[in-house]
């Protein structure tokens, strides 16, 4: 009776994710009703307050697992190490295209922006980590501006992808990604 449960439970749960990423797909998270909601969904409001305090709630449990992913996968890798630094963009290239939809919604003006900023965190504070320890960057407030660049860089490239339906694969998107982040416009003006 409890693994019956247990399924409900998690098949609610994925349909009123589903069901709040169809939504956000036309209007701003601010515009969406919990009624709409829980009729897109077919279940009652009841249940949704089960699980849920509002459409804000829902959306920022929704990022907070795509925020462990990334944090998870990042921490995998050693950024010293010029393909560990290249398998790690790869992967979390497969990642976002697996889930394609649901970060080009989020990362929308009808998502919430401040998710760009908590990826931009969440990668920044671990790659500064690494390179500091690994003395390639010695200036921890220049290392913040690079890193800076490079990661908001990389997403902003990362969301014309998604937008433009990803049209390249993820290993060329990782060969676009780290070349400009490791050679930027230097290597092409020459």
């Amino acid at each position: 009776m409890e693994k019956k449960m247990d399924r409900r439970k998690k098949y609610t749960l994925m349909v009123l994710k589903e069901s709040l990423m169809e939504l956000l797909k036309d209007k701003a998270i601010s515009s969406i009703t919990i009624k709409e909601l829980c009729e897109r969904a077919d279940i009652n409001r009841s249940t949704f307050y089960n699980h849920y305090t509002d459409q804000f709630d829902l959306l920022h449990k929704i990022e907070a697992e795509i925020i462990q992913e990334l944090h998870q996968t990042l921490y995998q890798y050693d950024y010293n190490e010029e393909k560990e630094m290249y398998d790690m963009t790869k992967h979390l290239l497969d990642y976002v295209a697996s889930q394609g939809e649901h970060f080009r919604i989020l990362f929308s003006d009808h998502g919430n922006k401040g998710f760009q900023h908590q990826v931009i965190e969440v990668a920044q504070s671990l790659i500064l980590r690494n390179l500091l320890q690994s003395d390639l960057l010695n200036d921890e407030k220049s290392s913040n501006y690079i890193t800076l660049f490079i990661i908001s860089g990389s997403i902003h490239v990362i969301e014309n992808w998604l937008n433009n339906g990803m049209q390249e694969s993820t290993e060329e998107m990782t060969k676009i990604i780290i070349e400009i982040s490791n050679n930027g416009l230097l290597h092409i003006a020459l």
